[in-house]
């Protein structure tokens, strides 16, 4: 199981928006990593009413796939090492079944090592 979780930040009045991908017995590193990463002084997870409303997907199901265009992607390297990941599929009653390696090929990917913390 993989986790598509929304953040946001900001930088000189511009919003910077993401998507990160990480497994689903870990955490993401949103007060280091993730902030560095979109080069933000502060990111938090978007609230649900606006992670749904940007996304146009149901909240427990957003997934990294179909997202906005102009979204980066940032998928914690320990995603790519897994055979498989079930991962949302826009809407909660439905999931998406691919091997841990192919989310390095969607649109927008990043791929970053210790993107996650382990719980």
């Amino acid at each position: 199981m993989a986790n598509c979780l929304v953040v946001a930040g900001s930088r000189a009045g511009e919003e910077r928006v993401a998507s990160v991908l990480v497994l689903g017995h870990t955490r993401a590193d949103v007060n280091r990593t993730v902030r560095k990463a979109l080069d933000v002084r502060k990111c938090s997870f978007m609230s649900m009413d606006d992670a749904v409303a940007r996304t146009g997907m149901e909240y427990g199901g957003i997934t990294p796939v179909g997202l906005p265009g102009d979204w980066p992607v940032l998928v914690d390297a320990r995603v790519l090492e897994r055979e498989a990941v079930v991962i949302g599929s826009g809407v909660r009653r439905s999931k998406l079944r691919l091997p841990g390696a192919a989310t390095a090929d969607l649109p927008g990917v990043q791929v970053v090592d210790g993107l996650a913390v382990e719980v």
